[in-house]
């Protein structure tokens, strides 16, 4: 992420999810800001139709789905 060489919109082959879903769903907040910071697309959806808000208020990440509302 440092260099900009990394497409922070990339989709995973499993179940098409961005680095920023992945991070959301697992409650990384430090991830989370930086990826956000970088141009992550908060609305992206997986391959469930699910978007990193909705990981985030799954897995009861309050504070994640706050700084992903903030956007």
């Amino acid at each position: 992420l440092a260099t900009d060489s990394v497409h922070v919109n990339s989709k995973d082959n499993y179940n098409s999810r961005t680095p920023l879903a992945w991070a959301a769903g697992n409650g990384h907040e430090a991830v989370v800001k930086l990826l956000l910071v970088k141009g992550a697309k908060q609305d992206s959806k997986d391959s469930h139709s699910k978007t990193p808000l909705l990981l985030a208020t799954l897995a009861g990440y309050e504070i994640v789905a706050g700084l992903l509302l903030a956007v």
